[in-house]
C-alpha cells in the first residue's frame, strides 16, 4: 500500500517554493483557508501566491494522506485495476493527482481541472521538474461548465471539493463526473457529517445510473448508519517541521478524518466487511462495528477461538475483511 506521507519528489518541489517564505505569515493565512476549507467553503480564500502556499502547508500533507488512503482500499478490492489516464476535478495545488500517481504506476496522462489561478500555478510549478507526472494539462474553469470540455478517464477523482457548491449542483455535477468516468470514480469529503451527506447523496444518484460500490461499502444498497452516526475513516500522517509552525501543533503527527466513496462501472468480484470503528480489545473478546453485505453487524470474536482472535487483533478502523467464523454469536448494532 501506498504511503499516506507526501513522496519525496513532492516534499523537494515543495521546499524549493518555500525557500524565503515566511512561515509567520503562512500561518496568519492558513489558519483561516484550513477552516474555509473544513466548513466547505472551497478556495474562494486564496488569492495569491501567499495563500496558495499557505493552503499547500497547511492542507496538502492532510488531503494527500485521505486521497492516498482512499486509493490504497480501492486497490484492494481491484487489485487489477491498471487506469492508464486520470481526470483530477478539483484539483487545487494536484494533490489528488499525486497521490494517483503513487498508487498507480500504470497512469500516464493527468488532467487536472480547477478555477482557482494561484492554485493552478502552484500545481504546475510543483510539476515543472517532476520525474513522475510529465503529461500533465491542467485546465483552467469551474467544475461543470468546463468538465464538458475535458475527455473521459479512466480514473476520475474529486477530493474536497463538492462541499463548494450548492446542493442542487452537486447532483449535476455528480452525472457530469460520472459521465466522464471510463471505469472508476472516487470522490473525498471532509469526515464530517455533513461531508459524509454529500457522499451518500452522491452514492445514491449515482448507483441509480448503474453505478457499483467497491469501496468502502460492501454492497450498493441503502446506507444502514442512523444518525447520529456517520461513515467516516481516520488516516494518520506525519507533520514536517514546517507543516507545525504553520499549523502551531506540537504533535509530530496528525489524524485526518475522511469520507469516501470509489464508484465503478462493473461490480466487484469480490466486496469483503468493512470495519466501522476501532475494535474493542479485552481478555475476553474483540468487539468490532462491521458494514457487511448483510448490513451493520457487531461482531464478536471470542479469546478461545485462538485463530480468528489473533486475526480480529489485527483488523484497524477502515479495514476490509472477512468476518471470523468461529464467535458465540453476533448482535445487530443498535
Amino acid at each position: 500500500m501506498t504511503s499516506p506521507d507526501l513522496p519525496a519528489e513532492l516534499k523537494a518541489a515543495l521546499d524549493a517554493r518555500l525557500s524565503g517564505f515566511s512561515r509567520n505569515e503562512a500561518a496568519a493565512r492558513s489558519a483561516s483557508i484550513s477552516k474555509n476549507y473544513r466548513d466547505g467553503g472551497g478556495s474562494g480564500t486564496i488569492r495569491s501566491e501567499t495563500d496558495a502556499l499557505a493552503y499547500a502547508l497547511a492542507r496538502m500533507p492532510a488531503t494527500y494522506a485521505a486521497v492516498t488512503a482512499s486509493l490504497n482500499a480501492l486497490r484492494e478490492i481491484r487489485a487489477d485495476f491498471a487506469p492508464t489516464t486520470l481526470l483530477d476535478i478539483g484539483a487545487g495545488p494536484g494533490t489528488a493527482s499525486w497521490a494517483a500517481a503513487e498508487a498507480f504506476s500504470s497512469l500516464q496522462g493527468f488532467t487536472l481541472l480547477d478555477a482557482n489561478a494561484p492554485l493552478r500555478q502552484l500545481a504546475l510549478d510543483l510539476v515543472h521538474d517532476s520525474f513522475r507526472l510529465r503529461d500533465v494539462n491542467y485546465e483552467r474553469g469551474e467544475a461543470r461548465s468546463s468538465l464538458i470540455k475535458v475527455d473521459a478517464a479512466d480514473l476520475v477523482v474529486a477530493s474536497y471539493m463538492i462541499g463548494e457548491i450548492s446542493a442542487a449542483e452537486q447532483s449535476a455535477l455528480a452525472a457530469l463526473m460520472w459521465q466522464k468516468t471510463r471505469d472508476t470514480l472516487v470522490v473525498v469529503e471532509p469526515g464530517t457529517p455533513a461531508g459524509y451527506a454529500r457522499i451518500i447523496a452522491l452514492r445514491e444518484r449515482l448507483i441509480a445510473d448503474g453505478a457499483h460500490v467497491a469501496a468502502p461499502c460492501p454492497h450498493d444498497g441503502t446506507c444502514p448508519l442512523v444518525a447520529p452516526d456517520w461513515c467516516h475513516f481516520t488516516q494518520r500522517l506525519q507533520r514536517s517541521r514546517a507543516h507545525k509552525q504553520v499549523k502551531g501543533a506540537e504533535l509530530p503527527f496528525e489524524d485526518e478524518k475522511f469520507a469516501y466513496v470509489a464508484l465503478t462501472r462493473e461490480p466487484p468480484a469480490a466486496r469483503p466487511a468493512r470495519v466501522l470503528a476501532q475494535p474493542a480489545v479485552s481478555k475476553v473478546e474483540i468487539t468490532a462495528k462491521l458494514c457487511t453485505s448483510a448490513g451493520l453487524v457487531l461482531s464478536r470474536t471470542p479469546r478461545r477461538a485462538r485463530a480468528d482472535y489473533a486475526a480480529a487483533r489485527r483488523w484497524r478502523w477502515g479495514d476490509a475483511v472477512v468476518e471470523c467464523t468461529s464467535r458465540p454469536g453476533e448482535g445487530r448494532d443498535p
